[in-house]
């Protein structure tokens, strides 16, 4: 048995354990399980750049989520995503098969008709997979996300990203046009009534360049993009069951980072509004109203693809839909996610993420 198929098959029985096969309930992907020797969230914390651009083992889980939503210059749309999950099976690091940490990566890219994905697992300790703070750079086997920025700017300020897989690719380069941004208190989200909190900032001020590589072609594009960095040991309840994410680029230069995190009752909801110049104003809890319009069957499931968003003190209401239905990520633990428009009080472009259906 090879090295590689020893690491993938560590890391299918370790994303096993966390889907919540465990008879007590654990939330969407074990993520509401116990936290037990593992660092926790705490307010308060003065994120530290650029330290916490890297990983941080001591926490359980942690991602590095770029998603760009794409346009041809014929004015066809796509939408690119590059993922890197760290997951721990202990806390700490260590040398060589030592280590307990594993790590998944995600590409997709979607088009109005197809959705191509492709997943990568790598067990850590043996430079398959990591990221490092500075010079900044995150990787796993050929796939990578390394910063390009200019002297004394912020890692994150300028990446370049590449993915490549059986049926498609891409190159992209992405320029911070604002500031980072902090979710939630300071950094600090709270994910449900019980307290369960992770550490949250985004870049959500790229602009894109670069080429997609599909089975027609290569296809050049521009666009905007969205990083979000996050780390946690016990970000959801144990009953909450899955959440409805929404990234959005208003068309007035104002950006909207918005969840619910659903369980047996109303659900938890939080919402930032960021400014055109990159202020963040945290909503109050139950600020944002997230309802569903339409469901589609994907993949053999009922699963809302279009949403209702309102925040009525702001005036803010608007419709999403999605550049594809079947934005569906068939991977080990499998998930919706795909780019949308959405029109309205505003209109603007973004991205959806929906798991636990």
């Amino acid at each position: 048995m090879s090295v590689r198929s020893i690491a993938i098959a560590l890391a299918v029985v370790t994303m096993a354990s966390l889907s919540g096969s465990q008879a007590a309930p654990q939330g969407f992907g074990g993520l509401g399980s116990a936290a037990e020797g593992f660092s926790v969230p705490r307010p308060g914390l003065l994120f530290r750049f650029p330290e916490d651009h890297g990983a941080h083992p001591d926490f359980r889980i942690e991602w590095w989520y770029l998603t760009a939503n794409l346009e041809a210059p014929d004015g066809t749309q796509y939408g690119a995503r590059w993922t890197l999950f760290r997951s721990a099976l202990a806390p700490g690091e260590a040398k060589g098969w030592s280590s307990p940490q594993i790590w998944m990566g995600h590409a997709a890219v979607t088009t109005a008709k197809d959705h191509f994905v492709a997943e990568r697992i790598s067990r850590g300790g043996v430079g398959q997979a990591g990221v490092v703070a500075e010079p900044f750079s995150a990787w796993i086997d050929d796939w990578q996300m390394k910063g390009v920025a200019a002297p004394g700017a912020d890692q994150l300020a300028a990446l370049t990203l590449n993915a490549t897989a059986k049926n498609f690719g891409y190159e992209l380069h992405v320029s911070a046009k604002g500031p980072l941004v902090s979710q939630g208190k300071n950094g600090y989200s709270v994910k449900s009534a019980q307290g369960q909190a992770s550490y949250y900032y985004s870049q959500p001020f790229y602009t894109v360049s670069g080429s997609l590589a599909l089975p027609t072609g290569n296809v050049g594009v521009t666009g905007k993009a969205w990083l979000d960095r996050e780390w946690s040991s016990q970000p959801l309840a144990a009953d909450q069951t899955g959440w409805d994410w929404f990234s959005l680029h208003l068309d007035s230069g104002e950006k909207l980072m918005g969840f619910r995190l659903r369980d047996k009752g109303e659900g938890f909801t939080s919402a930032t509004w960021i400014t055109a110049d990159g202020r963040p104003e945290p909503l109050p809890a139950g600020a944002l109203q997230i309802a569903p319009v339409r469901t589609a069957k994907v993949a053999g499931r009922q699963i809302p693809v279009s949403w209702s968003l309102r925040i009525p003190g702001r005036g803010f209401d608007v419709t999403t839909r999605p550049l594809n239905d079947q934005a569906w990520m068939a991977t080990s633990i499998p998930y919706w996610e795909g780019p949308i428009t959405f029109s309205g009080s505003v209109g603007g472009r973004g991205y959806l993420e929906m798991t636990g259906y």
